[in-house]
């Protein structure tokens, strides 16, 4: 029988607190919207809500217990401050697990990179590899993700990410890594950084945590990997370093276009040679799956079956994934880049879909990039000479942010420039045609995933 994710016993040795009736929670959480049948519900504070308000609600939905700072009907844990409970939760979980930990940080390719090493290591385990779910990623979410990891797990991967500098570096000594990487350096987050080193910089405090005898995975391609190897010097047994350049110590020997997208890709590892395919189409990905290899070489995991992981690879909700939808007369090609964009990962999706096959034409509904800071008009305005080179035929432009790429394009590419979301909805109903392939992308706030879901309603 499997045992309890947590007893409130448990929950209040590790958080300090006095249990009021006694349970055992197979989940937690601390959104009242995700509440399931014998979760733990965790009543944070935050500046615009208290969760407290909706306690009733979740043992109404199931919960087995809750974690408070006040009495509440119920069984429950009360504790002095619910958000450093939960950072002491997480405390506990990590301390108590034998799992081989991962820690995955970057501008741009985290989410999938932590989706795709998950995959490799839970083929080789089923039911033994625990992951952080969607982007929870900042000091809720990564103390969350640990708090859920079973006890019996044993591979545990973590996404990390950051705004400002520090945060990565108290994420990480939560976490405490066997093995980290950063997948790439871009110009995310620019409102808060003067500099991309600045940036690198940030993301080289995922190294602080590892624990003795770890290994950081850098990106040899990268401007920053001496910067990021610097970084991880202090922290690390073992640099390791992944990238397309042969120098690399993790490589990719050849890669060749896989029937039906993706790769095939031949890799050189430091102990092995694997040849396998990618599902997922692009440059970027052949990147993300070298380092997914190095990090499972470094964890002790199977690199066959994480090759076989990485061939039936599921494209990601906003991230990649891609849905024939019915249009009169046939069908055409969505490719859902929504949750996310910032310069980098706008040239690599755009550099992949100029090599997508279309019958028809090739629309690209580009959302604004956001957090840039000073540099947001350059930024934009830079997107020009990859939407040319993707050959795109029309481009939907949205957010007032776009406004310098619209300009920069001119007459090259047939344009448009829209206000929001809604708008480009209303334009692209009944425009497009059989054969038409058609790239969605912004930053999430945009809220292009909107347009996605009103275009898939004729997902065959």
């Amino acid at each position: 029988m499997t045992p309890p994710l947590w007893t409130s016993a448990e929950i209040a040795d590790a958080t300090r607190g006095s249990a009021h009736g006694a349970f055992e929670a197979t989940g937690v959480t601390f959104d009242s919207r995700e509440v399931g049948a014998g979760d733990l519900f965790i009543a944070l504070k935050g500046e615009s809500t208290d969760g407290h308000r909706f306690v009733a609600g979740a043992f109404a939905a199931g919960a087995a217990g809750a974690l408070t700072g006040e009495a509440v009907d119920g069984p429950h844990v009360r504790v002095a401050d619910t958000t450093r409970a939960l950072d002491d939760l997480a405390r506990a979980a990590r301390a108590r697990t034998d799992a081989r930990i991962c820690g995955v940080t970057g501008s741009v390719g985290k989410t999938g990179t932590k989706e795709a090493l998950y995959a490799a290591l839970e083929r080789s385990a089923p039911g033994g590899a625990h992951r952080s779910l969607k982007s929870y990623n900042n000091h809720t979410g990564v103390p969350l993700s640990l708090a859920r990891m079973p006890r019996e797990a044993r591979y545990g991967v973590f996404e990390m990410g950051m705004n400002h500098a520090g945060e990565l570096a108290a994420l990480t000594r939560l976490v405490r890594p066997h093995v980290a990487i950063v997948t790439a350096i871009a110009p995310a987050h620019r409102e808060f950084f003067a500099s991309e080193e600045e940036i690198a910089a940030a993301k080289g405090e995922i190294f602080q945590g590892l624990e003795e005898g770890g290994t950081a995975i850098v990106p040899f391609d990268s401007p920053h990997r001496d910067s990021l190897a610097a970084s991880a010097r202090p922290h690390a047994a073992r640099i390791v370093t992944f990238g397309l350049s042969r120098d690399a110590d993790v490589h990719a020997r050849d890669v060749v276009e896989a029937p039906g997208g993706g790769s095939l890709v031949t890799a050189t590892l430091a102990g092995a040679e694997l040849t396998f395919t990618i599902s997922q189409p692009g440059e970027h990905w052949v990147s993300n799956a070298l380092a997914v290899l190095a990090a499972v070489e470094a964890m002790g995991g199977d690199l066959a079956a994480a090759g076989l992981a990485l061939a039936d690879m599921p494209g990601l909700k906003g991230r990649g994934e891609r849905r024939r939808i019915a249009v009169p007369g046939g069908e055409a090609l969505l490719i859902d880049e929504s949750y996310n964009a910032n310069p980098a990962s706008m040239a690599a999706t755009l550099r992949t879909f100029g090599a997508t096959k279309a019958a028809g034409r090739r629309i690209a509904v580009l959302g604004a990039m956001r957090e840039l800071g000073d540099s947001s008009a350059d930024f934009h305005a830079g997107l020009a000479d990859p939407v040319e080179a993707a050959r795109v035929d029309r481009a939907i432009l949205v957010g007032e942010e776009m406004a310098p790429l619209a300009k920069a394009l001119g007459q090259k590419v047939k344009i448009a420039h829209v206000a929001d979301t809604a708008a480009a909805v209303d334009l692209l109903t009944g425009e497009i045609g059989p054969g038409d392939a058609i790239l969605v992308k912004g930053s999430n706030s945009i809220g292009l995933a909107a347009l996605v879901e009103a275009l898939a309603g004729g997902t065959s």
